[in-house]
């Protein structure tokens, strides 16, 4: 059965004030209700002392405060953890918090499973079911901080990346609401460049979330040319390189000290050559651009095979010999699920669709070529 109540984690700062405006209540009782969701992690409406008891019992009947539910965690050995999370009717999605000395990343997923069928992510087997909405987005985070034992005092979780399951600007309104609660003060008090938006380039929507939010944008590029990235990124077809390029100048012109992240899987025999590095500097010296190279992570079913530590770091060297700032992702969470998506493969396996995205895959990786050798 349906709950009719209200889901308080679905309204922006400005929206609980008119719901609280409806109830015939005083605009401040959202910030009062806000600071006990986000910064005490209290979804009782008994234990929020500081509003009258009708209140209380007023917000008992019309509204609740729910994130999604854990069904499985994943603790790796490198601390890395992995919930999976239920949305009801089979639908799941993945959330994972990656620690590091100085920070604490919290990866955070937009749709259920993904349309854009990039040939290389474990997500794509999945096929697309739907997209979330701001509570389940920002129920990730919710529920991450109070798992992680989170605090404005003592802050586990220092940046979030929309980098999980789906891509975040095929369903922008809800991204962008859950963006507002992590950036606000009431909420999660993130600052905007501590949160990234990760795209595997979707041209309007990056030019849309420039005019909406103050956040960092990373690109998922993984090629260096179309031809290649028509067979690892779909999307590519209708968006080709130069487009994203383009709209990437866009969304860092005027912003100070403002660099697009390029997202780059290396990917064995496919797009990690000297070649493919070469094209690559060349290709984004015109965009302030920092390089995320990225060692394939492999899950079940999977054709491609990991770059060699030898080519990854040829790669690396080449690239940064061109100028770029060029960083390589140490694989985390190898013990557990670690690719995104391949938890909820496990549990929820739709067979027939991972057959067909594995023909999918085999095709694509058979007319993959490299750049130059």
């Amino acid at each position: 059965m349906t709950d009719s109540r209200s889901n308080l984690l679905d309204f922006s700062p400005a929206g609980l004030e008119d719901y609280f405006v409806s109830l015939g209540e005083k605009p401040f009782r959202a910030r009062q209700v806000m600071k006990w969701i986000y910064h005490r992690g209290v979804s009782d409406f008994g234990e929020m002392t500081d509003l009258a008891r009708p209140l209380r019992a007023r917000l008992d009947e019309c509204a609740i405060v729910a994130g999604p539910q854990i069904v499985r965690e994943q603790h790796a050995a490198d601390g890395t953890r992995k919930w999976l999370l239920s949305l009801g009717g089979r639908n799941a999605v993945e959330t994972v918090f990656i620690p590091e000395p100085r920070r604490g990343t919290l990866c955070v997923s937009s749709q259920v499973g993904c349309m854009l069928n990039c040939s290389f992510c474990s997500t794509a087997t999945q096929g697309f079911s739907r997209n979330l909405s701001t509570a389940e987005i920002i129920g990730q985070v919710w529920l991450a901080a109070q798992a992680l034992g989170h605090t404005s005092k003592r802050r586990r979780i220092t940046n979030i990346v929309m980098m999980g399951m789906g891509e975040p600007l095929l369903n922008f309104e809800p991204v962008l609401g859950a963006i507002e609660l992590m950036c606000d003060d009431l909420g999660f008090g993130m600052a905007g460049r501590r949160v990234t938006v990760s795209t595997a380039g979707l041209v309007p929507g990056i030019d849309r979330l420039r005019a909406s939010a103050e956040v960092s944008l990373a690109v998922s590029l993984h090629a260096p040319e179309d031809e290649l990235r028509n067979r690892l990124v779909p999307l590519n077809r209708k968006y080709p390189i130069a487009e994203l390029l383009a709209a990437c100048r866009r969304y860092v012109s005027g912003r100070r000290r403002t660099r697009i992240t390029f997202e780059y899987t290396l990917i064995d025999g496919i797009n990690d050559s000297p070649g493919c590095a070469r094209a690559l500097a060349k290709l984004l010296h015109t965009v302030p651009a920092k390089l995320n190279l990225i060692p394939f992570n492999p899950f079940p079913g999977t054709v491609y095979r990991r770059s060699s530590p030898e080519a990854i770091e040829r790669f690396q060297q080449i690239v940064l010999g061109a100028g770029l700032v060029a960083t390589v992702r140490r694989p985390r969470g190898e013990d557990i699920d670690a690719a995104c998506g391949q938890l909820v493969g496990r549990v929820l396996d739709r067979t027939r669709r991972q057959q067909r995205h594995r023909r999918a895959v085999q095709a694509a990786a058979e007319g993959a070529t490299m750049v130059a050798p």
